[in-house]
């Protein structure tokens, strides 16, 4: 059993105020508690190693690699921050772009559609341009002289795209021959293929924004192209194209 003046001490421990703990006080604890440490690891990076005296021209590599230790763990630690931010910013994005599809197949008319991905898309996701691209040609799709509508010729889509079905650009002045008006604004920009059917002509969603890496407003390649592949099938349910 625990002797008297141990309790007696840890009484005056548990209500001594945190401004009148003396050096004495600490000594007694960590000694009475050696695992102090091995519980409360985040606490050595704050500690001050002593160093050993060992002559003039003996190095105390055991200060400084507590020292390198310390260090590692502050960066870890700022690396977990970021990747924690990375992910809520991540999380974020796919919310947003789940109530985009959700908005685009709840559209009342095809002008409607054309509205939401190409206006309020824009202050759903938080970007500064967003315009439905689309080549010239047979089977021009309706209402193609609208604001947010880009009618380009025919080949540009596989020009700006290539073979692949998301391309990001960071760092840039953007394109007027993508987005017209609002390329000034344009610092970083995600290109996303469209393929309604095979009547109508090429497509893709342009998306810009200020920011000079629009990826870290949790805008992903996969619910972008999620999102696009919705915007084809409401594209194709409203004009009564075969798939």
């Amino acid at each position: 059993m625990e002797s008297r003046r141990a309790m007696i001490r840890k009484y005056r421990y548990s209500h001594r105020s945190s401004s009148t703990i003396s050096a004495g006080d600490v000594t007694t604890y960590l000694r009475t508690n050696p695992d102090f440490l091995v519980r409360h690891p985040d606490v050595i990076e704050h500690l001050t190693p002593p160093r050993l005296q060992r002559g003039d021209n003996v190095l105390d590599l055991q200060h400084h690699m507590v020292g390198r230790l310390q260090a590692r763990i502050g960066q870890m630690r700022g690396q977990q921050q970021a990747l924690v931010a990375a992910v809520k910013a991540s999380l974020d994005g796919q919310n947003r772009v789940h109530v985009a599809a959700l908005m685009v197949l709840d559209a009342q008319s095809f002008g409607r559609l054309i509205e939401i991905i190409t206006v309020d898309l824009a202050t759903l996701l938080d970007l500064d341009a967003v315009l439905l691209v689309v080549e010239s040609g047979q089977g021009d799709l309706p209402a193609c002289d609208g604001a947010g509508v880009r009618v380009v010729a025919a080949g540009s889509v596989d020009g700006w795209l290539g073979q692949r079905d998301v391309v990001i650009t960071r760092n840039i002045c953007g394109s007027p021959s993508v987005f017209k008006g609002s390329a000034r604004l344009v610092r970083s920009e995600m290109l996303v293929r469209l393929r309604v059917n095979g009547e109508t002509p090429p497509g893709m969603l342009a998306l810009g924004s200020r920011q000079p890496d629009l990826s870290h407003q949790g805008l992903g390649t996969e619910p972008m192209c999620f999102l696009a592949r919705t915007i084809e099938r409401c594209i194709r349910s409203w004009l009564d194209l075969p798939t």
